[in-house]
């Protein structure tokens, strides 16, 4: 939209245009993390990884880069939607600090996980950022509730990925502990 402001059109977001530019800042923030964390998992997945034996449950190795990518998509949109709500006030700033927190430690567990080759450790890792996200989920929950909302997938997934690196470890406890 543009305005004339002091004899100049000068281009003026408007509410919506502004909250659009946080989501799509909120989406390169996820994917981009994503994407790093990415490049570790891809050191080890065609190697390291198809040499462990894995839970019953496991599912197929072609979904979890579309399963990964569509929960950046919403903890973009939901940090997004945190940030221009909430940027102005001291429980905001709280949200988006949990919010990159629990990011960082969900690229700490590629890393450790693949990168390291260490489920243990990455075990420990997964723990802390389900924690993390139940502090995230609370701290969206005062902004907004939408936001809070769209992260409940990536919540059950990483419950889902918890139980997974579980049972790595005790399926291939013997392996590791001679490894290390």
């Amino acid at each position: 939209m543009e305005k004339n402001i002091a004899g100049r059109k000068c281009l003026v977001l408007s509410m919506k245009g502004k909250l659009l530019v946080s989501i799509a800042l909120g989406i390169i923030l996820c994917l981009g993390v994503g994407f790093l964390a990415g490049q570790a998992t891809q050191m080890s997945v065609n190697t390291w990884y198809v040499t462990l034996e894995k839970p019953f449950f496991t599912p197929p190795g072609w979904l979890f880069t579309p399963v990964w990518t569509m929960l950046y998509l919403l903890m973009g949109i939901a940090v997004g939607r945190v940030w221009y709500f909430g940027k102005h006030y001291n429980w905001g700033k709280t949200a988006i600090y949990y919010f990159c927190l629990q990011l960082l430690v969900n690229a700490l567990w590629s890393l450790v996980f693949f990168g390291l080759r260490n489920p243990i450790a990455g075990l420990a890792v997964i723990l802390l950022l389900f924690f993390l996200i139940i502090k995230t989920l609370q701290q969206f929950r005062g902004i907004d509730v939408w936001a809070m909302r769209l992260l409940y997938p990536y919540l059950i997934w990483v419950f889902f990925a918890t139980l997974l690196n579980l049972g790595i470890v005790i399926l291939n406890f013997l392996y590791i502990k001679n490894a290390t």
